[in-house]
């Protein structure tokens, strides 16, 4: 065959690579095997690529150690909803590995440059598992005292020196960012003390998600006139202004929060919490128009970095933790269903447009797009997963379990009581921007003028 008989095949290959791109998952949304077909390739994609099971350090990712603990509540969730247990033993080796020595999620090796809100997330992980009923270790920590250590560990943290209280988003002095005190650590807290709240009836879990709502109030990180949350707030001027900027997680975990204490204590006043965040949710993160896309309320888009094409890695898996709390505030608010549930539908519609379809199914970021847009990744897999899973979660008969509801977890009101050697650490190695969950504050610690004209794009655009 002549050479020139062949030119056809670079436009040919071209074509069928951007059909690839364009196929996405099939999804049938009112079909529970299909949402699971779904989740599973999803999670296989999440998971090809996970080697720490292989190590003597299971459970830690490379270049981060936080992410971790979002994969594996997201599979938490997943076994829950599909029975699928292919990813239990990695789950349940990482999820004992991490939490360290003392069984706090406070690592020796990871404690150098450890945030509030790096540990919450472990937290709220093994909380989500204690609720779920996810199979315990017998040669480990219960799930629950898991939960508990974190808040335990935490409480000290409570800084009443500035700003009349709060946790600042750094544990140590010297790190950058000692200064913000910020929404998802605070919020993370609150959160935990809220789930505790429910599943034990300890009242002090009641008093502290009182205690950090109320807080969180008093100085610019929520207000509840407007349901407007923001990232964090300064010591520096005595936590009087805050940035602008908009994140899924941190309404994500106050909504989820005030829905638990709802459910436990039948207040109003929470309900009306509820119903404010839950709409200002809604508006922000399914907007109607998006720099010239109209998603038309349909799409959850992550909407301070999608478009601008500034998403890092932890950026890009938080629009999957607020669809996984959502999933579980219209389990225990049934009131919010009618809201919650098309929306997520319209999520995990898109989501599935954004994966490839391919042997590798990875997932896009840009949902918005209705195809893969070429940002593939284990964070935008954790994303997709979350939607896929969070709708069959909106179908099971069964709500997240308590101590009075069938919940096995066993119980340690004084976990993770123990000081560690390092408490006032100064032999700190230099933080990452990988490390941190809270890696939107890194930005506005050293670009503030950056942020500063990307806040001015954000506002002027769609709000």
């Amino acid at each position: 065959m002549k050479p020139s008989s062949l030119t056809w095949l670079p436009t040919l290959w071209l074509a069928l690579w951007w059909s690839h791109l364009s196929a996405g998952l099939e999804l049938e949304l009112q079909s529970d095997e299909s949402l699971k077909k779904a989740a599973s390739s999803a999670a296989w994609s999440m998971m090809s690529t996970y080697s720490a099971n292989e190590t003597d350090n299971p459970g830690k990712l490379e270049g981060t150690w936080w992410e971790a603990a979002g994969m594996f509540l997201h599979l938490i969730q997943y076994y829950h909803v599909t029975g699928d247990d292919t990813y239990n033993k990695d789950t349940t080796e990482g999820m004992q590995q991490q939490a360290g020595e003392d069984k706090d999620y406070r690592p020796k090796s990871e404690l150098a440059w450890l945030g509030n809100d790096d540990q919450m997330f472990w937290g709220v992980a093994a909380i989500t598992a204690a609720e779920l009923k996810y199979p315990e270790d017998p040669k480990g920590a219960s799930w629950l005292a898991l939960a508990q250590a974190v808040f335990n560990t935490q409480k000290p943290a409570w800084d009443t020196g500035a700003c009349g209280g709060g946790l600042r988003w750094q544990m140590h002095s010297v790190k950058p960012g000692y200064d913000l005190k910020n929404s998802i650590s605070n919020g993370g807290l609150f959160q935990i003390a809220a789930r505790l709240a429910r599943y034990t009836s300890d009242e002090e879990y009641v008093e502290w998600a009182e205690k950090i709502w109320d807080w969180s109030v008093s100085v610019p990180l929520i207000d509840d006139k407007t349901w407007y949350i923001t990232d964090s707030t300064s010591t520096k001027d005595g936590c009087k202004t805050a940035g602008r900027e908009q994140w899924t997680y941190t309404y994500g975990t106050y909504l989820i929060g005030s829905a638990y204490m709802y459910n436990h204590t039948n207040d109003e006043k929470w309900l009306k919490r509820v119903n404010g965040l839950l709409d200002s949710t809604l508006e922000k993160f399914w907007p109607q128009q998006y720099f010239g896309y109209n998603p038309k309320g349909e799409t959850l888009i992550e909407v301070g970095c999608e478009k601008p094409g500034n998403c890092d890695n932890n950026m890009k898996t938080y629009k999957g933790l607020l669809g996984s709390w959502l999933a579980f505030v219209a389990r225990v608010v049934p009131t919010t269903r009618d809201r919650i549930t098309p929306k997520l539908e319209g999520a995990a519609r898109a989501a599935a447009k954004s994966c490839t379809g391919s042997k590798h199914d990875e997932c896009g970021m840009r949902w918005y797009e209705n195809k893969f847009d070429g940002n593939g990744g284990m964070e935008q897999d954790m994303s997709a997963l979350s939607m896929f899973t969070a709708n069959l979660m909106l179908r099971m008969d069964n709500d997240p379990v308590t101590s009075k509801t069938g919940g096995n977890s066993k119980s340690d009101k004084n976990a993770g009581m123990v000081k560690h050697d390092d408490d006032e650490n100064d032999k700190l190695k230099p933080i990452t921007a990988g490390d941190k969950a809270g890696a939107a504050i890194v930005t506005i610690v050293m670009c503030g003028g950056s942020l500063a004209l990307a806040g001015w794009v954000f506002w002027g655009e769609f709000f």
